[in-house]
């Protein structure tokens, strides 16, 4: 067997991998110096306002995102600068209408009670603007796999704002409002380096086509769908937190939340390879690969999780200490944390049975999975709430909001594609233990 080199790395998994790796850690970071630095209070209104911001990306994305990657990659040459001519007007569009809805909303501010609410109304335009250009780009990179240019692009975004907020502590300067500008300035600074890079091909904007913008909305209508579905399942904790309770207890229940961005970040990473591997193998007709394939990541992501929920039961107090300091010490958020933790261990039996059913090209079934965990969440965050008057009431709502999604997917996946579960954590363990002797081997 080969012995591990360094240019190894040299490819496109791995760009991909370092690029998500580096990005959830200086997404850590970010979310130590907004706890540290911030009351309670305002730190839950920050975590609203990204969450309101993150809902008109949903759109946005849902919309032009897979649509892009889907007509730009690999095109000819003059197809191509057609399509992402129709790209770059479709999203001055779609931006355009979401910024005027918020503008709607400005005469109602004085009459606005939530604090959350009405930082959201005054920056959520400018916000959204500014970020245009920037997810444009990476749209655009992502197609054509150049990964290295993403990497950059994204540390110029999150690393500058980074360096912006110690600024801002050296000079004692930092504050809710002072954050909000950081986050437009770093927007802005990311979105106009890369136009100045070449990245954006504004050019292409003149070389749009009635018929490609037809057929980028026609397709984005069906992912829109799914993709704001499941940004509105991830979304509701924080509405009935703010709306039910405060934003103070926002921020405890997200400063964990913002934690799992690192199991997150193991399962796109594990999900981006599985399902390529799962296209190729159906579309082979090779239902046997397919099956092999669900059942070793599932498996595999499941066994890995294991000692990570066991590291997060033990420490979990000390980690929210180290994150968010003194104000998050004795609060609820490290029990949400191993809450949180425990129910991770069932996340990629989740995530592989949504990805193998749009792979056996039943994506409605997966748009009604989660359709059928909105509902649960919805009903349960309300419930929790009512019962617990806490943020425990979240917590415990989300098992039954992921087993209803895992409970409806399984029974639907099963028609199509036998797959035991028994199958599963046996695979799982031979294949880790297989995985975990050839690195081994490798780095002697």
């Amino acid at each position: 067997m080969a012995k591990f080199k360094v240019s190894d790395l040299n490819n496109k998994h791995f760009l991909s991998l370092a690029g998500n790796g580096v990005i959830a850690v200086l997404g850590f970071v970010l979310i130590a110096l907004v706890a540290r630095t911030l009351s309670k209070t305002d730190a839950g209104t920050w975590f609203f306002f990204l969450m309101i911001c993150a809902l008109g990306d949903a759109v946005r994305n849902g919309f032009l995102g897979t649509a892009t990657i889907k007509f730009y990659a690999g095109a000819e040459p003059i197809r191509a600068q057609e399509v992402l001519g129709s790209v770059w007007y479709v999203a001055l569009v779609t931006t355009g209408v979401l910024v005027l809805i918020n503008i709607a909303f400005i005469p109602f501010l004085p009459s606005i009670k939530n604090d959350a609410l009405v930082v959201s109304v005054r920056w959520f335009g400018a916000t959204f603007i500014s970020s245009l250009p920037f997810n444009l780009m990476f749209w655009i990179l992502v197609a054509e796999e150049k990964y290295g240019k993403i990497l950059w692009l994204r540390l110029i975004n999150s690393g500058s704002m980074i360096l912006y907020i110690i600024v801002l502590l050296l000079l004692h300067k930092m504050t809710l409002d002072a954050l909000l500008w950081c986050n437009f300035l770093t927007n802005c600074l990311a979105s106009v380096v890369g136009l100045l890079w070449g990245l954006g091909r504004v050019r292409t904007f003149f070389r749009r086509s009635r018929l490609c913008t037809m057929e980028l909305v026609n397709f984005g209508k069906y992912s829109l769908g799914s993709t704001l579905a499941s940004r509105l399942l991830g979304s509701t904790d924080t509405f009935f937190i703010t709306f039910m309770l405060d934003t103070a207890a926002l921020a405890e229940y997200t400063l964990p939340v913002r934690l799992m961005e690192l199991v997150e970040f193991i399962l796109r990473s594990f999900v981006s390879t599985g399902m390529s591997g799962m296209a190729i193998a159906y579309n082979n007709k090779n239902e046997h690969q397919t099956k092999y394939i669900f059942k070793k990541y599932t498996g595999m992501l499941t066994i890995a999780f294991v000692p990570l929920t066991v590291f997060v039961l033990i420490f979990s107090g000390l980690i929210m200490h180290i994150l968010g300091g003194y104000k998050y010490v004795g609060s609820e958020s490290a029990n949400i944390f191993r809450i949180l933790m425990v129910l991770a261990l069932f996340y990629p039996l989740d995530r592989f049975i949504g990805v193998t059913l749009d792979i056996i090209h039943k994506p409605k079934l997966n748009l009604y999975k989660v359709f059928i965990m909105l509902a649960f969440a919805i009903a349960g965050d309300y419930l929790g709430l009512i019962i617990f008057k806490n943020i425990y009431g979240i917590a415990f709502a989300s098992f039954f909001t992921l087993f209803s999604g895992i409970v409806f997917g399984y029974i639907n996946l099963n028609k199509y594609l036998k797959v035991p579960l028994y199958d599963v954590l046996d695979m799982g363990y031979s294949e880790m233990k297989s995985f975990l002797q050839r690195l081994l081997f490798k780095i002697r």
